[in-house]
């Protein structure tokens, strides 16, 4: 995950909210899911590190949206939700085009 974001963090503690629970599981999907290897190729890099950090903010916001409060976050959260979905069918129907 880099220095900037140690492992630890990341880690569930008892004390966390069943929100931060979430987040926290939200996060470790996300890393896990992003390509372990660079093709070189910078358009193919793009595109698959970018489907995993677009569904990352999926579930982020999912999160949000089922425990969240304030109506314009959760505004916020639906329009990410929808847009990062979009977002995701346009990369895989790239990615489908190249052969990746």
């Amino acid at each position: 995950m880099g220095d900037g974001m140690p492992m630890k963090m990341m880690m569930p503690s008892a004390s966390d909210s069943a929100s931060t629970k979430e987040y926290k599981a939200a996060m470790m999907h996300m890393m896990q899911s992003m390509p372990k290897s660079f093709t070189g190729d910078a358009d193919v890099d793009f595109m698959t590190q970018m489907k995993a950090h677009h569904q990352g903010a999926i579930e982020m916001a999912k999160i949000v949206l089922a425990n969240g409060k304030d109506p314009a976050v959760k505004k916020l959260a639906g329009e990410i939700v929808s847009s990062q979905q979009r977002e995701i069918e346009t990369i895989e129907q790239w990615l489908k085009a190249k052969g990746k």
